[in-house]
């Protein structure tokens, strides 16, 4: 899927919803959701892509896989939480939309943290 037929895809999702917030605001909730899915499947085929690319400069780099997967992880993170995020916002729970950004971030914090252990053990290395 091309970034025309995205665009066009959310300009036509957002026009219904609107016209269907004035009568059935549950529908524009609806509309934009599945709007929003529609796009992420687009997103899924053009991701793997960009994961070959990363694998590739992995190998080529002789970087540990688990490094790769832990990349991997942290950009789903951030996408699935963002995701959420916005659609509890388009709802008006904004409360809840930014629990869903809180939790993602320190999940990402979480992922992180074996890696910024080990740059520091090779930093020691490297200094001793």
């Amino acid at each position: 899927m091309g970034i025309v037929q995205v665009g066009l895809l959310g300009i036509a999702g957002a026009l219904l919803a609107v016209q269907f917030k004035g009568g059935r605001s549950e529908y524009s909730i609806y509309i934009a959701v599945g709007v929003s899915i529609l796009i992420f499947i687009g997103i899924l085929g053009e991701f793997s892509v960009f994961l070959d690319a990363v694998y590739r400069i992995g190998d080529s780099m002789n970087l540990d896989s688990s490094y790769i997967g832990t990349l991997v992880k942290m950009i789903g993170i951030t996408y699935t939480s963002e995701f959420a995020s916005s659609i509890c916002k388009d709802a008006g729970y904004q409360t809840i939309a930014v629990q869903i950004e809180i939790f993602g971030k320190l999940m990402i914090l979480v992922l992180s943290v074996p890696v910024i252990l080990t740059v520091l053990e090779r930093i020691g290395e490297f200094l001793s």
